[in-house]
């Protein structure tokens, strides 16, 4: 009996502490670099980051290969690869832009050729965004009525939804598991190589908090590093006067560099009674009515078209509208201080120096930044 004891220790008791050693080794390998987002003058320092995924640069490695790859759909067929960056082209600010190669006027559809009820909203400086996502706000971080929450259940309604990718979480896992390379980014950005939807979801919201625009020529004359136009100037004022193209309520101005309240408003557009996308459809309540998101200005120029339902194709569209367009009606929200008589009534060379202004918020360096674009190689083609 003693002998058996004695054996059982020899043989087994090293046994254990070799898969100890193995079990230590692997939690000390698992260690994150956090990703430390650039905050200048003036912008908040509130960011919408949620405790449950921290944003690490292993992790935003990961994001930026999943939010590229057409397999994201679960397909691997090359008639059937579609990714979010399928839509979402950088060079348009994220949107698909009304000159996409594939799809037209704005609007996409997906895998299974239907296309969705509205144009996109740009994926920028959604890191400080806390007011809900969506044109309706149907994401939003305090939502009791379902699991949309945050960023990370966009990406799961983009994949699942039948007018995008059209997947299947039961494909996307084990089509990515089996990839060689994703089970090692995984294990690095999370500490497993078992792939899970949730790690899916988290890596590539992660990446898409990097998108981060704070370098427009605006920013830099806050900044003092230049001078605008004269003309910039002037259309500034207007921007941000109520006498003048009274912006500023629903987009901000220097005190606000989103442009953006990431609020919702009726702007005096003519409406469809049953439009199943405003406020209201989230609400219930008959005050939001014809309600939807304010989209920030920033690299406004490049994504058209406009409004939630594509209307205007130009931005000298939009601010007709606003100048001479508006529609009184007993919903339009009380920040339309023109709208009794139909708009800001602009002159022409107003409206010339307000655009002049909506283009000094083009951030080029956003739009060309090769840390948001595709990657060269995807990790099975390392």
């Amino acid at each position: 009996m003693l002998r058996q004891a004695w054996i059982f220790y020899v043989l087994f008791i090293p046994v254990l502490a070799i898969f100890g050693c193995s079990d230590k080794a692997e939690i000390e390998q698992f260690k994150t670099t956090p990703y430390l987002i650039d905050i200048p003058f003036p912008f908040p320092t509130a960011l919408n980051i949620p405790a449950d995924n921290p944003m690490t640069v292993e992790g935003v490695k990961l994001g930026r290969y999943l939010f590229y790859d057409g397999r994201l759909s679960g397909r691997t067929h090359p008639d059937s690869l579609m990714s979010c960056g399928t839509c979402h082209i950088q060079a348009n600010s994220f949107e698909a832009g009304i000159n996409h190669p594939v799809f037209s006027g704005g609007f996409v559809h997906g895998i299974n050729g239907d296309r969705t009820s509205h144009v996109m909203l740009p994926l920028i400086n959604l890191v400080w965004n806390f007011s809900g996502y969506g044109w309706n706000g149907f994401v939003y971080p305090e939502n009791t009525n379902n699991d949309f929450r945050n960023i990370e259940d966009i990406v799961r309604v983009a994949v699942l939804a039948e007018n995008e990718l059209m997947g299947d979480t039961n494909h996307v896992k084990p089509l990515f598991q089996n990839i060689e390379g994703y089970p090692e980014l995984f294990q690095k950005a999370f500490g497993s190589q078992v792939i899970t939807f949730d790690h899916i979801e988290k890596a590539i919201a992660q990446f898409v908090r990097t998108f981060v625009s704070t370098n427009a020529r605006f920013d830099k004359y806050i900044r003092g590093e230049l001078q605008l136009t004269q003309s910039e100037l002037n259309g500034y004022v207007l921007f941000t006067t109520e006498d003048g193209a009274d912006c500023f309520h629903c987009h901000g101005g220097s005190a606000n560099p989103m442009f953006t309240t990431h609020l919702f408003y009726n702007n005096g557009k003519d409406l469809s009674p049953d439009d199943p996308f405003d406020r209201y459809s989230i609400t219930g309540n008959v005050n939001d009515i014809g309600k939807y998101k304010v989209p920030t200005l920033r690299n406004v120029a490049l994504t058209a078209p406009y409004m939630h339902d594509g209307r205007y194709k130009t931005l000298d569209e939009v601010i007709e509208f606003y100048s001479s367009g508006v529609q009184l009606t007993p919903l339009i929200d009380p920040l339309m201080h023109h709208a009794v008589r139909g708009g800001v009534q602009l002159t022409t060379q107003e409206k010339a120096d307000l655009m002049a202004f909506i283009l000094s918020l083009q951030d080029d360096s956003f739009l060309t930044n090769p840390d948001f674009s595709a990657p060269v190689k995807f990790p099975d083609e390392n």
